[in-house]
């Protein structure tokens, strides 16, 4: 009878969560039982970064075009309801990149709100 060798199960999960714990550092990357630990960690932590970064982003997005408004002579609340009453459907990503990287297009559209807003 040939003899079996058992464990090749329980080798491939541990070798799994070993290459998941890849550039960790100290005995997290290769013990088993603290890889383990750290990587159901950081699976967490991705899990709700994920949610995370996209209120990060809306709130850089707010920031940037409030500021951009600003300069321009109105404040972020009247301009967005303003564009919102003129039913114009630009996001704010598009309008934050509008304020970064084309300020005097941004400035004119501003300007149109802002005469927009005093004759309603």
């Amino acid at each position: 009878m040939a003899r079996i060798k058992r464990g090749t199960t329980a080798h491939a999960r541990h070798k799994k969560i070993i290459a998941q714990a890849k550039g960790f550092r100290g005995r997290r990357k290769n013990c088993y039982k603290t890889a383990k630990q750290a990587v159901d960690k950081s699976l967490i932590y991705a899990y709700r970064d994920r949610k995370r970064r996209k209120r990060f982003f809306r709130s850089l997005w707010i920031q940037r075009i409030n500021a951009a408004a600003r300069e321009a002579g109105m404040t972020y609340g009247t301009f967005i309801s303003a564009l919102s009453k003129a039913e114009i459907a630009l996001d704010r990503k598009m309008l934050a990149d509008m304020a970064v990287k084309e300020p005097l297009a941004f400035k004119d559209l501003v300007s149109k709100m802002q005469s927009q807003s005093s004759a309603a």
